[in-house]
C-alpha cells in the first residue's frame, strides 16, 4: 500500500511539474509572442482607403475612383438580414465567445492532423475578431506563429472594443471579389442595389464570398455560387447579378468626368483621389449633357458624311463562328446606338450583317447571334469611289459593302421612325471638335463634349486643344473700343489696307472673307455683323494691340497676346472652355467668372472642403427661428473686369449678327440670342460662340491634324448650325427673355448707312441703337472718315486710295 501511495505521490509530483513547467512554457510563449504584438489601439482611429464618387447636379452616380472599391457603412445601417448571414457563414458564436473560438479551434487541430503531409491548407477556425486582427494588423502567412499572434490580438480586441464595432471593421474591410472591399461596394457592383434591398439569396452568397471570393464568380462558377443560399426557397430564387451601368457613359460625360478627376487629382493628390472618399457634386445637368452630345456628334458626322464613304472599318474571314472573331475586334462602347457589324453577304438590293455579341460578366463570348439588313436606302449617303459613277450615289448596295467588311451601323429610320430589322450605314468622322455649355453667371460649365468619342480619343479638345479662334475673338477687339470711345454706330472704312511690317516683314494685306468685297464706310455694329476683317485691324490699329492684348487677358482669353494685328483676327491659340468662358463674363454684364466643373466637395465625413460660389451671404447665420429679421442677401464681391454699359453693348451687336448676319441661322431657334462665327486661316477650323440670357455655348470643328475643311466650310454654315440644333433643345420650355438693358443705356434710332441719327427720309431702315450717357449722336454730326484738305470730313469710297492708310505698328506674324 505504502508502495502504491509512493508511486501515486511521485505520479503527482511529476504532473505537478509539467504541468507546472507547461504553465511555465506557455507563459513564456505568450510572453515571447506578446512582445512585438501590433498596437491594435490604432483600430480606434481607422481609416480604410474610400472611393471618391462624382455625381450629377440631379445626384446621379457619375464616376467613381479608387484602388479598392469601398464604401464604408455604419453598422447601424447594415440590415440584420445581412448581419444574421454573415454571423452564420463566418461565426456563429460571434456574441458568445471572448475573442477566440475554442471548440473550433480544437476542430481545425484534428483536421490537421488528419490532412498532416498532403500539403493542403490547413482548415479556418478563425473568429470574425481574429480576421479582423489578421486583415488589419497581420498578413496572410499560414503558421501557427501567426494563429498565436492572431488569437492574442483578438482577446485584446474583444476587451477593447464593443462586438458592434468589430463586426463594423469586419463588414467594411472584407474583400468580397470583383476589385470590391466592403459590404456596400459589393452589393452596388453585383447586385446594383444597396445593402438595404438585398434578398435573403443575395445576402447568402455575400457571405460566402469572404472564403472563397474567385471561386464563387456568379457567372463563371454560377451553380456553386448559388449553393450558399438559404435553405430550399432562396436556392430556388435566381441569383440574378446586374451589369452596372456606367454613369458617364449614360449622360455621354466621359470626358466632363475625366476633367473631374484631373481637378481633383491637382487639388488634392493621388491620395486624396483614390482612397480619401470624397463626395464630388459637380456641375453637370444630364439632360443638357445628352442634348449637347447628340448635336455636336450630328454635326461631325454630317460633315464627314458629306465628303464621302471611306471604306470598312477592317476586314473579317467570317467563315465558322464570325461572332466569336468579331468579338475581338476592338469597338467604340460609347456611341450608341451605333453598334459594330460585319457584312454577312450581299446583294444590289441589301447587305446582310452580323452584329458583334457582348460578353458575360464572366468574359465568354454571349451565344446570341443578331443580324439585320442594310437596304439601298441605308448607303445612299455614300459617294461611289472609282468608276463612271464617281462621286455619285450608289445604284447598289454591292458597290459600297462586301463580304467580310466591319462596319458600323445603326437603325434606319423613314418619317421620324424605325424601319425594323433595317440599319444604316455609319462611318466613325475623321473630323472632329468640341463644345462647351456654361452658366454665364456662376461659370458652372452645364456640359462638354471633348470629341466624338472618348474610347477613341481621351484628349479632351474642349480643354486641351489650342485652336485658332478666328471671327470669335473680335467681340473682345470691339468690346476694349467701346471702352474707350467708339460706339456702336461710329464708322470705319472696309476698304483695301496695307500693313508696313517694318524691316525685312514686307507688307501684309489683310483680305475679308470675301476676297475683294469691300463695303466703303461702315458703322462697327455693321462690321460686326458681316465679321469685316479690314475694319478690325483698322480699329486695332487705332486702339492698339497693347490695349486689346489687356482685354483679352481680362476675359481670360490668353494670358498674354503678341502686339501682332494679325492677333486681333484671331490667329493666337485658345480653348473652347476659354472663349466660352470670356463671352460668359460679356453676357452677364462685366462680371469675372471662374470655370468650374465642381460645386462642392465633400471630405468622408460630409464636412464641405471646396465650395465654387464664394458668394458672401448676409444673414444666413442668424439663429433658428424666425424672429422678423431681414432675408439673407448674397453680396457679390466679383470683379468687374469689363463694363456693364460696354457689355450690353457689345451683346446687342451680337444680336445682330444672329438676327441677319453670319450667324443668320441661329435665328431659327427663336430666342433671344447674341453670338459670333469664326473660320480660321484656310479654312483649318470653324466656330460659334453664342448665348441667350443665362446659357452660352461655344464649339469648334476641325481636324486634329489641322487642315483644310474645304471652301464651302464657314462657321455660319458648319458650327452654327449644330449651335442652333443645339439650343432648340436645351432652351425649348425657356420663355423668350429678352436681354437685360442696364440702367444708363440709351437708345436712339439711327440710320444703319452712316451711323447718324435717323431722320423722316430714312424710312424702315432705322433701329434702335445702344448708347452710353454722352456719346449718342447728335442731329448735326457728320459721317466719321478722313478729313478733307479744309479740316472737313469727308467719305471714304471702298476704292480710296491705299496710301491713305497708316502703315502698322512692324513686326506682324
Amino acid at each position: 500500500m505504502k508502495r502504491l501511495m509512493r508511486v501515486f505521490g511521485f505520479l503527482f509530483a511529476t504532473g505537478t511539474v509539467v504541468f507546472l513547467a507547461a504553465v511555465a512554457a506557455a507563459a513564456g510563449l505568450l510572453w515571447h509572442f506578446s512582445q512585438d504584438l501590433p498596437d491594435y489601439s490604432q483600430l480606434q482611429d481607422y481609416e480604410p482607403p474610400v472611393m471618391t464618387r462624382v455625381h450629377a447636379v440631379d445626384g446621379s452616380l457619375l464616376a467613381e475612383y479608387s484602388k479598392e472599391r469601398r464604401l464604408y457603412l455604419p453598422i447601424q445601417a447594415v440590415p440584420k438580414l445581412v448581419i444574421n448571414a454573415f454571423l452564420a457563414a463566418e461565426d456563429k458564436n460571434f456574441y458568445d465567445h471572448g475573442g477566440v473560438d475554442f471548440t473550433g479551434m480544437a476542430r481545425a487541430a484534428v483536421a490537421y492532423v488528419e490532412h498532416f503531409g498532403s500539403n493542403r491548407r490547413p482548415q479556418g477556425a478563425s473568429t470574425i475578431t481574429q480576421q479582423v486582427a489578421k486583415n488589419f494588423l497581420l498578413n496572410n502567412e499560414v503558421s501557427f506563429t501567426r494563429k498565436i499572434k492572431e488569437a492574442l490580438l483578438a482577446m485584446r480586441i474583444e476587451r477593447a472594443y464593443s462586438k458592434d464595432k468589430i463586426l463594423e471593421l469586419y463588414l467594411n474591410e472584407i474583400y468580397l471579389g470583383s476589385g470590391t472591399y466592403g459590404i456596400a461596394a459589393a452589393s452596388l457592383v453585383y447586385f446594383d442595389k444597396s445593402v438595404n434591398e438585398l434578398t435573403i439569396s443575395e445576402a447568402a452568397y455575400l457571405a460566402a464570398l469572404p472564403k472563397m471570393p474567385g471561386s464563387l464568380h456568379p457567372v463563371r462558377n454560377h451553380d456553386r455560387a448559388i449553393q450558399p443560399a438559404d435553405a430550399d426557397a432562396a436556392r430556388k430564387a435566381p441569383l440574378a447579378v446586374a451589369n452596372r451601368a456606367n454613369g458617364a457613359k449614360t449622360f455621354a460625360g466621359e470626358y466632363f468626368a475625366e476633367e473631374v478627376r484631373r481637378d481633383i487629382f491637382e487639388r488634392y493628390g493621388e491620395k486624396k483621389l483614390y482612397e480619401g472618399g470624397l463626395s464630388v457634386r459637380t456641375t453637370l445637368d444630364p439632360k443638357i449633357q445628352v442634348m449637347a452630345r447628340k448635336t455636336m456628334a450630328a454635326g461631325l458626322v454630317n460633315y464627314d458624311e458629306a465628303q464621302g464613304y471611306r471604306g470598312a472599318v477592317s476586314k473579317l474571314d467570317i467563315s465558322g463562328d464570325w461572332g466569336v472573331k468579331l468579338a475581338d475586334v476592338k469597338s467604340l462602347a460609347d456611341i450608341s446606338p451605333w453598334r459594330m457589324a460585319v457584312v454577312l453577304e450581299t446583294s444590289d438590293q441589301s447587305a446582310r450583317i452580323g452584329f458583334q455579341p457582348g460578353r458575360e460578366l464572366g468574359g465568354a463570348v454571349a451565344k446570341e447571334r443578331q443580324t439585320g439588313l442594310i437596304t439601298l436606302d441605308g448607303v445612299r449617303w455614300t459617294k461611289v469611289a472609282s468608276g463612271a459613277m464617281r462621286g455619285k450615289s450608289p445604284t447598289s448596295v454591292a458597290q459600297v459593302l462586301s463580304r467580310g467588311d466591319v462596319i458600323y451601323a445603326d437603325p434606319l429610320f423613314k418619317d421620324g421612325n424605325p424601319v425594323e430589322g433595317q440599319y444604316r450605314l455609319r462611318q466613325l468622322p475623321e473630323i472632329s471638335g468640341a463644345m462647351v455649355v456654361m452658366d454665364p453667371w456662376t461659370g458652372r460649365v452645364l456640359a462638354m463634349v471633348g470629341g466624338f468619342s472618348f474610347d477613341q480619343s481621351q484628349f479632351n479638345r474642349a480643354t486641351q486643344a489650342y485652336r485658332q479662334p478666328g471671327s470669335t475673338i473680335k467681340p473682345i477687339v470691339y468690346a476694349s473700343a467701346l471702352d474707350n470711345g467708339y460706339t456702336p454706330a461710329t464708322i470705319e472704312v472696309d476698304a483695301p489696307i496695307e500693313i508696313d511690317q517694318g524691316q525685312g516683314g514686307g507688307v501684309w494685306r489683310p483680305e475679308n472673307f470675301s476676297v475683294g468685297h469691300y463695303r466703303g464706310p461702315i458703322t462697327l455694329r455693321e462690321a460686326l455683323k458681316w465679321s469685316v476683317n479690314t475694319v478690325t485691324v483698322r480699329l486695332a490699329q487705332d486702339i492698339g494691340m497693347p490695349l486689346i492684348s489687356e482685354y483679352a487677358r481680362r476675359l481670360g482669353v490668353y494670358d498674354e497676346l503678341p502686339n501682332y494685328l494679325s492677333y486681333a483676327l484671331g490667329t493666337g491659340e485658345t480653348t473652347v472652355i476659354r472663349m466660352v468662358t470670356a463671352y460668359s463674363m460679356i453676357a452677364n454684364g462685366g462680371r469675372r467668372v471662374k470655370p468650374t466643373l465642381i460645386d462642392r466637395i465633400q471630405d468622408r465625413y460630409g464636412r464641405t472642403v471646396f465650395r465654387h460660389d464664394a458668394r458672401e451671404c448676409r444673414g444666413c447665420d442668424a439663429p433658428q427661428g424666425w424672429k422678423n429679421q431681414p432675408e439673407p442677401q448674397l453680396v457679390d464681391h466679383r470683379e468687374q473686369v469689363l463694363d456693364t454699359l460696354t457689355a450690353y453693348q457689345i451683346t446687342s451687336m451680337m444680336e445682330g449678327v444672329v438676327q441677319g448676319g453670319t450667324a443668320s441661322v441661329v435665328r431659327e431657334v427663336g430666342k433671344p440670342i447674341a453670338g459670333k462665327t469664326g473660320t480660321t486661316t484656310d479654312e483649318k477650323d470653324v466656330w460659334f460662340v453664342g448665348f441667350s440670357p443665362d446659357l452660352v455655348v461655344g464649339l469648334y470643328l476641325g481636324y486634329d491634324k489641322p487642315r483644310s475643311l474645304g471652301n464651302a466650310a464657314q462657321g455660319g454654315r458648319t458650327a452654327a448650325p449644330i449651335a442652333r440644333d443645339f439650343m432648340k433643345l436645351a432652351l425649348a420650355d425657356k420663355p423668350a427673355i429678352p436681354f437685360r438693358i442696364p440702367a444708363g443705356i440709351k437708345l436712339v434710332r439711327i440710320d444703319p448707312k452712316t451711323g447718324m441719327r435717323a431722320t423722316p427720309g430714312t424710312g424702315g431702315a432705322s433701329f434702335l441703337e445702344a448708347f452710353k450717357p454722352g456719346t449718342s449722336p447728335s442731329d448735326d454730326d457728320s459721317v466719321i472718315g478722313v478729313a478733307d484738305s479744309d479740316g472737313r470730313s469727308a467719305a471714304i469710297s471702298a476704292d480710296a486710295d491705299r496710301t491713305l492708310i497708316r502703315p502698322g505698328t512692324g513686326g506682324l506674324y
